[in-house]
């Protein structure tokens, strides 16, 4: 180890996040070639323009992640969840995206994405304590020539 290297701890400011973002992106496009990496983001405003819901995430290699979906405890029930993952999803199927995923605890809306088509894919039991923390995908259609997502063996030998 070079000890000339300062090694600090602290709370990372959003440039810092930004930082290890971008250099984590760079590996994986140089390893993968591909370079379709794209941020998107909705949001709903009220009135006063503040966001009272919003939904953000990122396309890239032919897939999608939400990475935050929240609307306002006095604005649930009245579909805004709903439009803003129609609209995280159109924004994939414009971007050639194959599949979707999304984190969620189990006390936060697994059940309302199992409802809008997602298949829980894998979940972690007592985290946080009591709950679980579930992770869904959605799989657009595939075409003929499509088989990047295929679980079927393809019977080839």
């Amino acid at each position: 180890m070079n000890t000339n290297h300062i090694l600090t701890r602290s709370v990372p400011s959003p440039n810092d996040l930004q930082f290890l973002e971008d250099r984590l992106y760079e590996f994986n496009s140089d390893q993968t070639g591909q370079e379709d990496g794209q941020l998107f983001g909705f949001f709903i405003r009220n009135e006063q323009d503040e966001i009272v819901a919003g939904c953000c995430g990122w396309t890239w290699a032919h897939a999608c992640q939400i990475q935050s979906l929240w609307v306002h405890s006095s604005w649930r029930g009245h579909g805004y969840g709903r439009t803003l993952l129609e609209s995280a999803e159109n924004e994939a199927r414009e971007r050639n995206c194959k599949v979707i995923l999304i984190g969620s605890y189990s006390f936060q809306a697994p059940a309302f994405y199992q409802k809008c088509g997602y298949e829980l894919a894998w979940q972690l039991n007592d985290f946080p304590p009591g709950h679980q923390h579930c992770y869904l995908i959605k799989r657009f259609a595939e075409t003929e020539n499509d088989s990047i997502l295929s679980t079927k063996p393809s019977g080839r030998s």
